[in-house]
């Protein structure tokens, strides 16, 4: 076959791999939502450097308003309710769950302003996301460390405070996509109680609808964000983690099942 058939012949293949195969999709998909974040973050990065001179949480607002389209191009959607509830007056602690790097999407959709994230060292060298994420003040902490939740955490409390800083919170601590919450970390507590300020739970509606790794299924859908009402810490010790961890993880597994289910019904039952 002559070379110069082969673009006439790959645009044609295109739209119909697109349209008969899923795990064509899928890959497409996920290959140019990591591309294309790459490619905001290497547009981002001179922005930042422009706007603050170097490392500032104030870079955020570059990110947020950056990556706001990026769920159009995925055939997303995403509804937010109790946006009330993020009014509360930094600085505060934000906890959701995490399901896959998608929830990023979620993030800056609702992201208040001296809002940032508690991510692993590791992130850092993730090439030109890993710079970005330096320059908006992303706190890293390094997990190898130290298993005590408690002492890893005192230098976020400290920056948190010292800064004015909202700081956003994973503590499932790993993506989880088995249709429920996975047990909660304690990290996010400790912060949260050691610098005596608020806790805003932030729940994320179930991907499954649209989005499936094992499966192979990357299709268009609607993502739910439900903002629950702020939960107080003050006057609590360390000795209140765990039960705060719990009455978070009760109220946000609520929310949870409650805003998937809507979204789910007409595929079949979450995994209880």
């Amino acid at each position: 076959m002559d070379m110069w058939m082969m673009p006439p012949l790959l645009l044609l293949l295109f739209p119909l791999l697109m349209w008969t195969s899923s795990t064509f999709v899928f890959y497409f998909k996920k290959f140019f939502y990591v591309a294309w974040m790459m490619f905001l973050a290497l547009v981002g990065i001179p922005i930042c450097l422009l706007k603050s001179g170097g490392r500032d949480v104030e870079n955020m607002r570059v990110i947020r308003a950056m990556v706001r389209h990026v769920k159009y191009l995925l055939g997303l959607r995403i509804e937010v309710s109790g946006w009330e509830h993020l009014q509360t007056e930094g600085p505060y602690v934000i906890i959701s769950n995490h399901q896959s790097s998608l929830d990023v999407l979620g993030m800056m959709e609702i992201l208040p302003d001296r809002c940032t994230t508690i991510a692993k060292k590791e992130l850092v060298y993730a090439g030109t996301v890993g710079l970005i994420c330096w320059l908006s003040g992303i706190v890293f902490i390094n997990r190898k460390k130290t298993s005590d939740a408690k002492s890893v955490m005192a230098d976020a409390a400290k920056t948190m405070l010292d800064e004015q800083l909202i700081l956003w919170v994973f503590p499932e601590g790993t993506r989880n996509q088995n249709g429920d919450l996975l047990p909660f970390k304690k990290g996010a507590f400790h912060l949260a109680v050691q610098a005596q300020v608020p806790i805003v739970p932030v729940v994320f509606s179930s991907y499954s609808s649209f989005y499936l790794q094992k499966e192979k299924q990357f299709k268009s859908g609607t993502i739910r964000l439900k903002i629950l009402p702020k939960i107080e810490t003050k006057g609590m010790t360390s000795e209140d983690v765990s039960s705060l961890s719990d009455q978070s993880h009760n109220l946000m597994r609520t929310a949870f099942l409650e805003i998937s289910g809507s979204i789910t019904q007409s595929n079949g039952p979450l995994k209880h």
